[in-house]
This record gives structure tokens, sequence and C-alpha cells, in this order.
């Protein structure tokens, strides 16, 4: 029996390390074939290409700007031109610059909101071109085509220090539900993960030393921090056949996060 996503082609932006990496190697797994994107780190990208060689996997390395409409054109471009189609993107590309907010400046507001937020638009609306141009694929999948916008717990979550990264990922839920709502018709099902605390390089302090991860555990009712395979899996979900009637949905990874932990105390 074929792998639950065997002839789709999936683009991972942000896909040389962390959750963008654990993404690439699962859609893998799953049987599709992965362009893997990469910004700067493109040693990282080529071992996350290796690592779905390896393993018997079909894959492209790619570099790209997400925040570039230019570069994201010719992105899809090559994607097409290599593998023929698009069916699934997974839209993880992002970065995080923390400042107090009266000491922000414009460049970094700038910056976060055009990774975070305008190439997760760029990147989206290119998939959805790409999927309407092409139509219904039944061989391989019901939708025209998946969306996987990755998101966080503080699309919802107030997080000082970090007005610019929080708006970003406000305002990716809020893309998501209307791209939803105005693609179904064309069968196209956007959704978004939010992950947690996810055990990665980007918060190596939050979790590298006992007294840190102890207290980013307060934070975690379910007692552990995540690994981006946790991530990982649920974008695969969300990719396949499996959640098919999900679509405008933030599937939240995150042990409880938003479970207000310090409550159990009475607040």
């Amino acid at each position: 029996m074929d792998a639950p996503l065997a002839h789709r082609i999936a683009i991972v932006t942000g896909g040389s390390s962390g959750i963008g990496a654990a993404c690439a190697l699962g859609l893998a797994e799953a049987g599709a074939t992965v362009a893997v994107i990469y910004r700067s780190d493109a040693g990282g990208g080529e071992e996350t290409g290796r690592r779905i060689r390896d393993s018997g996997g079909r894959a492209a390395v790619i570099r790209a700007d997400v925040s570039d409409e230019d570069q994201v054109l010719a992105l899809f471009d090559e994607v097409r031109e290599r593998f023929g189609t698009v069916h699934i993107l997974v839209n993880n590309a992002g970065i995080q610059i923390d400042v107090p907010f009266i000491d922000m400046s414009l460049q970094d507001w700038s910056r976060v909101i055009a990774v975070n937020l305008t190439g997760q638009f760029l990147c989206a609306r290119e998939a959805a071109r790409e999927f309407c141009r092409r139509g219904v694929d039944e061989s391989g999948s019901r939708a025209t085509g998946n969306i996987i916008c990755m998101s966080s717990v503080h699309q919802q979550i107030p997080w000082a220090c970090r007005a610019n990264y929080a708006a970003s990922k406000g305002g990716v839920r809020m893309l998501v539900e209307t791209l939803a709502q105005e693609l179904a018709p064309h069968r196209i099902r956007v959704n978004a993960v939010a992950p947690g605390a996810i055990r990665t390089d980007i918060n190596r302090d939050a979790w590298e030393t006992e007294d840190a991860e102890q207290q980013l555990l307060k934070l975690i009712p379910y007692g552990r921090i995540g690994d981006a395979e946790d991530v990982a899996r649920a974008v695969v979900w969300l990719a396949s056949d499996a959640s098919d009637y999900v679509t405008g949905h933030s599937l939240v990874v995150d042990g409880g996060m938003l479970l207000y932990p310090a409550f159990r105390e009475g607040g």
C-alpha cells in the first residue's frame, strides 16, 4: 500500500533546521517528494536533503528568501521545472528579534513582519495559484492542495518584548482563516500548526540548563518540552487525506501551555 503522501510534491520553507527540517523529513517518510528551502544555512539545507535521500526519498534543496517576491516566484518556478507541480506547502520560515517595545526599531519590526507574515502570504499565494492552475488530482489526494502555516501559541498568548513576533503570528492566524474561507470552493485546505515550547536551537537558552528547563516546565502542564517531531507529525496529518474535512483550523501542539497553568494553584 502506498504511503499516505505518495506522489505528492511538498515545499517546506525554513527546512534547514529545527521544526522545518523535522517537517521535511516527516513528509518524506510519508512518501512525499520534498523541496527543502533555506535562506542562509546552506549546510543545514543540504543535510536535510541528504537525510531524505539516504532514507530512500526524493528531495531538492533550494535557496530563497521568502520575504522577497522575486525569489518566491523563482522558487516555485524551479520546483515546477523539477517535479511538475506542487501539492503541499509548509510555510515554516520565521525569525524572532526580541526587543522591549519602547526600544524596538522600525527595522526590528519590519524584518520580523516581512519574513513571518509577508513571507507566508507570498508563498501561500503562489501555492494557491499553482493549485488552481492544476486542479484536483484524484490519484493522490481528495484536495486540490494543502497549505500549512507555522504559527505559534503566541498567536493567542501576549509576549512582552516580542511585539513584532506576536503580531506576526496573530496575523498568520487570521491569514489562515481568511484563506481557508476563500479557497475552500477550490478544494484547497489551509490550516496552521501553533507550537508551544519546542526544543530547537532558536530557544536553546530556555531549556539548555537544568534551571532554565525547570522554569520553562512551569508553563507546560504536560511536563515535558516538545520536540520538533511532535510538530512534524501534526503537519503530516494535516497534509494527508486523514484530515480532509479540516480547514481554517489552528492545531495547537503545546503540552497544554494555552491552559493557563498558573491557575492550577489559584492564579
